[in-house]
Order: C-alpha cells, then sequence, then structure tokens
C-alpha cells in the first residue's frame, strides 16, 4: 500500500491515481495481500518443574508459568521482597521524585540489578548456584512488579496474545492465531490477585479506580495501553486484559492483514476526507477499535479533532505514521465509590464529556465506543454540523444496526419516531466487520469487512430510515464486494482520491484472491 500514500499531489494530497493504476491495484500490483498464516502452532504443554534448591520456596509455591517468558526458579515471595528492597532504594536515591521517568525507570533497573546480584551472592551459599539467565528472569520479574504488569506480564510478553483473562488463580489465554492457553496457577491467593490490579491501577494514574467491596468492578489502562477490566461480583475475583498490539498501525495496515481490500481503502479514505459521519460496527472482538483508529489517523492534520473515550485506545493524539489533526483526547473517570445527592462522587462519563468537548470547536468528534445514553449528544453533534465524525458501537448482526441504535436512543429519553429522524440526520455511511474464528478447528481468526451501507432519510410518516448496500457479500464471497453506487459519489470524486467507474471496474478481483479458510479447503 505505500504506493498509494506516497504519489505526490496538491497540499500534500495524495493525486489521484490514473487508468493504469486501479487496474494495478485490483490485479494485485497495489498493496500487498496477507501472508500465508502459519501451521496453527500446538498449546504449550506444560514442563514438570526442577528440583526446587535448599532454601528455596516449595514447587507448590513456585509460580512457574513453565515454558512461557519470564519463568522465574524462585517463588514470588522472593520477588516481593526484592521490590520493597528497591523501591525503598529508590525513594532514598529519588525521596522527591524530581527525575524524569525515563531516567526514574533506569535507576530503578540499575538498582534492581545491584539488588538480585547482592541475593544471588548469599542464596548461592549453601545452594546450587543460579545461571545468568535465571539472575535475569528474576530481575525482569522484578522490574515487572514495579513497573509493568508483574506476575502476568510474562503471559503479556507472548507473541500473538489478545486477551487474557483471569478467574481465580488460573488464567485463559487467547491469541489471534492459535487455540486458547490455560495456566493453572496466576496469583497464591485471591488477596494477591485484588492487590495486583489495585497496584496496577495506582501505577497507570487511575488511583481512584480501586477493587473493593464498595466498589467491586474497575476498568482502567495498563502502562503497555492494555484494558483491564476487574470484578469481585464473580465467583472468584476475576481479571479481564484486552491487549493492544499495534497501536500505531494506519489503513495501509488493514489491508495487509486481509481486513479490508485496497478499493475499500480508497472509498474509506474519500468518505473520511469528504467528512462523511461513520458509524463502525460489529461484534465483540471484531476490530471496530482497530478500523476506527485508522480512520483517524486519515482525518487531514488541517483539522482539529476531539476524541471520547471510556478507556483510553484509539491513541490518536499520539504521533502515527503521518502527521495527523491536533487532537485532544478525552478520557472519562470512574467514581470513587462514593454517593453524593444521587450520584456516583468523582464520576465523568462521556456524556458529561461534550459539553466541554464541543467548545473546543473541534471539526470532528471521535467516540470509542457508543455503549449508553451518549449515544444521543453523539448523534447530535454529528448532524449539527460535526461532519466528518465517527464512532463504535456493538451490534452482533448486520441486519441489527437501526434497531440497535433506536434501543440506545429509546433508553436515554427519546421517542421512537425522534430517534428515526435524528439517526438519518447524523450517519452517512454504516462499516460492518464481520469476526471469524475458526481456532478451534486448526485455522485462525479473521476480521473482515462484509457490509457497508448508506443511511437515507425516512420514507413515509412513522418509517425508519433507510439504508442501501453499498458493499456486501455476495456469490460466495463473504467479505464487502461492490454493489450500489452511493448517492455522494459527487463528494467522493471531489476529494481526488476515488472515481466511481473503479467501484464498477472488477469488484470481486478487489480481494486479490478468496479467503483462505479451514472450512473452505477442506
Amino acid at each position: 500500500m505505500a504506493d498509494t500514500h506516497q504519489r505526490p499531489g496538491v497540499n500534500g494530497q495524495p493525486a489521484p491515481m490514473g487508468r493504469e493504476d486501479i487496474a494495478g491495484l485490483l490485479t494485485g500490483r497495489i498493496g500487498q495481500r496477507r501472508p500465508a498464516a502459519p501451521a496453527p502452532a500446538a498449546p504449550a504443554t506444560p514442563t514438570v518443574p526442577p528440583a526446587v534448591p535448599a532454601g528455596a520456596s516449595g514447587a507448590g509455591d513456585v509460580p512457574r508459568l513453565a515454558g512461557l517468558p519470564g519463568e522465574i526458579p524462585v517463588g514470588w515471595d522472593v520477588i516481593e521482597d526484592l521490590q520493597a528492597l528497591v523501591s525503598k532504594q529508590l525513594s532514598t536515591e529519588d525521596p522527591d521524585k524530581l527525575l524524569e521517568e525515563p531516567d526514574r525507570r533506569a535507576l530503578a533497573k540499575r538498582l534492581v540489578r545491584n539488588a538480585v546480584a547482592d541475593w544471588a551472592t548469599k542464596y548461592a551459599q549453601g545452594n546450587t548456584p543460579l545461571t545468568a539467565e535465571q539472575e535475569a528472569a528474576i530481575g525482569t520479574a522484578v522490574f515487572d512488579s514495579m513497573y509493568r504488569g508483574g506476575r502476568l506480564q510474562s503471559l503479556l510478553d507472548q507473541d500473538g496474545v489478545e486477551d487474557v483473562m483471569v478467574d481465580g488463580l488460573r488464567a485463559h489465554v487467547e491469541y489471534h492465531d492459535r487455540p486458547r492457553q490455560t495456566i493453572e496457577k496466576v496469583a497464591d491467593s485471591h488477596e494477591e490477585l485484588i492487590s495486583w490490579v489495585n497496584r496496577m491501577a495506582r501505577l497507570s494514574g487511575h488511583g481512584e479506580r480501586a477493587l473493593t467491596q464498595a466498589t467491586p468492578m474497575v476498568g482502567f489502562r495498563m502502562p503497555d495501553g492494555s484494558r483491564v477490566t476487574a470484578s469481585l461480583l464473580t465467583t472468584r475475583p476475576s481479571v479481564v486484559i484486552r491487549r493492544h498490539r499495534i497501536r500505531q498501525h494506519g489503513i495501509a495496515e488493514l489491508v495487509q492483514w486481509g481486513s479490508i481490500n485496497p478499493m475499500l481503502e480508497r472509498f474509506l479514505t474519500a468518505c473520511v476526507h469528504a467528512k462523511m459521519n461513520i458509524l463502525v460496527v460489529g461484534d465483540m472482538g471484531a476490530g471496530k477499535t482497530s478500523l476506527l483508529r485508522a480512520l483517524g489517523r486519515e482525518i487531514p492534520p488541517s483539522e482539529r479533532l476531539v476524541t471520547l473515550e471510556s478507556d483510553r485506545e484509539l491513541y490518536l493524539d499520539e504521533p502515527g505514521p503521518k502527521p495527523g489533526p491536533v487532537t485532544y483526547a478525552f478520557e472519562a473517570r470512574q467514581s470513587n465509590g462514593e454517593v453524593r445527592g444521587g450520584n456516583n462522587a468523582g464520576e465523568v462519563t462521556i456524556s458529561d464529556m461534550f459539553a466541554t468537548a464541543l467548545r473546543y470547536n473541534a471539526t470532528r468528534v471521535i467516540v470509542g465506543e457508543v455503549r449508553s445514553t451518549e449515544i444521543v449528544p453523539m448523534l447530535q453533534a454529528m448532524s449539527a454540523g460535526g461532519s466528518g465524525s465517527m464512532c463504535t458501537l456493538h451490534v452482533r448482526r448486520p441486519h441489527a444496526i437501526i434497531s440497535r441504535l433506536v434501543q440506545l436512543c429509546t433508553e436515554a429519553g427519546m421517542q421512537t419516531d425522534a430517534a428515526h429522524h435524528l439517526i438519518a440526520s447524523a450517519i452517512d455511511v454504516v462499516v460492518y466487520l464481520t469476526y471469524l474464528d475458526e481456532t478451534a478447528i486448526g485455522g485462525q481468526k479473521h476480521r473482515f469487512v462484509s457490509h457497508v451501507y448508506e443511511v437515507h432519510d425516512i420514507v413515509g410518516e412513522g418509517g425508519r430510515p433507510v439504508t442501501t448496500d453499498l458493499f456486501g457479500p455476495q456469490a460466495g464471497e463473504v467479505r464487502a464486494v461492490y454493489k450500489n453506487m452511493p448517492t455522494f459519489i459527487d463528494d467522493l470524486e471531489l476529494t481526488g482520491l476515488l472515481r466511481r467507474e473503479w467501484l464498477t471496474d472488477n469488484p470481486f478481483g478487489a480481494w486479490m484472491g478468496p479467503l483462505t479458510t479451514v472450512r473452505a479447503t477442506r
């Protein structure tokens, strides 16, 4: 896809492609196909722990996480003792925390190395000396305990991890390219797991989010950007960590991964530049945030953007693959557990942030995910001049998109007819992502755009917004294939990024080959 972004043009924008360019695009010369998936890896087989040296913790206390990165040869109590020692030394060296964070972490790494070396020297008196690799693993565990994911970091460091689901002391790890793996022991007690959640919340700058009986559900973002949700309302304390493997990608990467094809890339990019209001929908795990992030990175740098999120996932205020707009990233804040005057003290919701965000005179507003009453201010912002705004919505099936929007609007207090009119006036394009998981039958996970709709006005009194299939499955192709010309095609052509004849030239060839699935090869 590099060719489509490097062609010189006016004001730094890509120049329109010629006829030969689009022909090359549809025959595969422009863009890269996703490389063939490797054979699924067999789940790691737990190994038998080696004998524990005399004086170390018993085998039952060793948090092995066997075969994983960061396996340590000692009990976690040793890691905690070393962490406490290093933390005390760090406070002595920098009592007022005057060092910049990178310098403070560099100092912590040096103190960890020294502390582990001293401890290992004493440990070797009467025990089998540790190898350099074992000492390094202990040092990494101590540093991870201070600044990263602690005892769970070895799980998060694995390649291809998407979700880590902890149920009491057991963890289930979901990967994007192989079956789930279960780890039997990731904590010594439920209390330790709860302490981990609260320590990670504080380390992430979310000190108000503590997992207690008063606040039995919390959510926050880890320092590496992973999203954590924890609860005490389940049978055992539970934690789900959503891993963001990619944060700085653009729309070209989505082509390489097979989520969209080069034609959809051109179409959606033109929609962004033409300031169409876009709704990205799909089931859980379908890649809605990834697509929204990629579309957000296509907003011209001359604009001003506001993002509203319950938990930071878009990262559009950070440098991306190319210059972006001036961006103000708002993040909601959870309550501290107190209730004052019938309201949760300290809580700031996405709906609460809308009024302030709009005062920033942003040319566009992006909501990371619409879940509740924030649907109304979002749609109102879109219909009242917020052209080019975007958001995501969880919808299980394509045919249920309008119904889901109406449901949220009515839950926010709107009448059904008013909701229909607001939806029709606010949304221009709906992009639906399909999630096909074949890991259980030896395949991998596929995420791709399967439908693109245009939303029209209401027809007849008491009617619903009318939609047209612009792209959709057909003739055995489950991914989105061109079906109908949008009414706003003139606006898209004015961006210089799309020509209408490209849509009809070779619609099936845009995917550059069939989707490789296990079922298709049987």
